[in-house]
């Protein structure tokens, strides 16, 4: 990295709530954009990933520059003093967001996470879990106020998604996009379709 330069390097976390995939997009994402990126898997996130992918531990720890363990609590990535561009968490679960929310980190998701908060810097959850109670909306809530971003895996139908494939593709672009990272990935909107073509202006 140039002297003067912004740093290009971003904090990937993947944990146990389902949807690996987007983790893996992200880091797939990143490495195109050029974007160093610093991965940690929660045990309960290698437990998913088993069990909803064909991605070996080994294949999704490649995607990644740099690898942490889970409980290493003096990785790089838990102090302040090693600069990012901040965090996205990719699937986010609820005890992920729940520690988070309150600051009582007990891995190195969370405290990477907190880490960011403290520093100003971005955080987006992709937070998947529904329905919700009212301790789970409590806690998005604390996570907005202190200055993170929830950014729930909607789908946007507008972008007319063929596969499964696009609308994960379209939600991780939308994240990176807060960013400021722009992946190409996908039609974004221009205005109403023109008659007659069933697609949008612009397409």
């Amino acid at each position: 990295m140039a002297k003067g330069q912004p740093v290009r390097r971003m904090i990937v976390g993947i944990t146990g709530a389902s949807g690996t995939i987007y983790g893996v997009r992200v880091l797939e994402a990143l490495r195109t954009l050029g974007i160093e990126s610093h991965l940690v898997v929660s045990k309960a996130g290698d437990q998913t990933r088993s069990l909803e992918t064909d991605w070996s531990a080994a294949d999704l720890r490649a995607l990644a520059d740099k690898v942490y363990a889970p409980g290493d609590i003096a990785a790089a990535i838990s102090s302040g003093s090693f600069q990012t561009m901040g965090m996205v968490v990719a699937p986010c679960s609820v005890r992920t967001l729940s520690e988070i929310a309150t600051g009582v980190t007990s891995g190195l998701v969370s405290r990477a996470a907190d880490v960011c908060l403290k520093e100003r810097r971005r955080l987006v959850l992709m937070f998947r879990e529904t329905p919700l109670h009212a301790g789970h909306l409590k806690s998005l809530l604390a996570v907005t106020e202190m200055g993170g971003i929830v950014h729930l895996p909607v789908p946007a139908f507008y972008a007319r998604p063929r596969t499964v494939d696009d609308i994960v593709t379209h939600s991780v672009a939308r994240a990176l996009d807060l960013f400021g990272l722009d992946t190409k990935s996908f039609p974004r909107w221009t205005g109403p379709r023109s008659k007659g073509t069933g697609r949008k202006s612009g397409d």
